[in-house]
Order: structure tokens, then C-alpha cells, then sequence
């Protein structure tokens, strides 16, 4: 391997994975949230931010939505 390389000459292109990329967000999630997923990530070697991530997918994928009812008193 050298010591140097001359990347002058190389041809700039395009990330092809820029578009896959994850942004940073600050989200407010309970601690017991965020317990179950870090005791998780321990059980299955994966950070705990990609599996709140993996979960969020999942729900895209299936198709899921929050069933919310509140209990209004008349």
C-alpha cells in the first residue's frame, strides 16, 4: 500500500447512498420506552436507536396506525 495517493485525477460522482441517509431528530419518548429498547439492544447486539428505528419501519411496511380514543364525559 503507498503511503500517498493522488486523487487529483479521480472523477467526482454522487453519493448513491445520500438519498438513504438518516436524519437526526429529537423526539421525547418515555423512559420506559427507552428501557425497553436499550434491554433489547442488549439481548440482540443492535444500538437501541436502530431498533426504535427497525420498530418505526416495520409499522410503515405493515401499514399500522394508532388506534386513539379518548374518553370524553358528556
Amino acid at each position: 500500500m503507498k503511503k500517498e495517493y493522488d486523487l487529483s485525477k479521480m472523477k467526482s460522482r454522487k453519493n448513491p447512498y445520500a438519498s438513504k441517509l438518516k436524519r437526526p431528530v429529537t423526539m421525547r419518548l418515555g423512559e420506559d420506552v427507552i428501557n425497553y429498547f436499550k434491554d433489547m439492544a442488549e439481548d440482540s447486539g443492535v444500538p437501541y436507536q436502530s431498533l426504535i428505528n427497525l420498530y418505526l419501519r416495520d409499522c410503515i411496511s405493515q401499514h399500522r396506525k394508532v388506534d386513539i380514543s379518548w374518553n370524553q364525559k358528556p
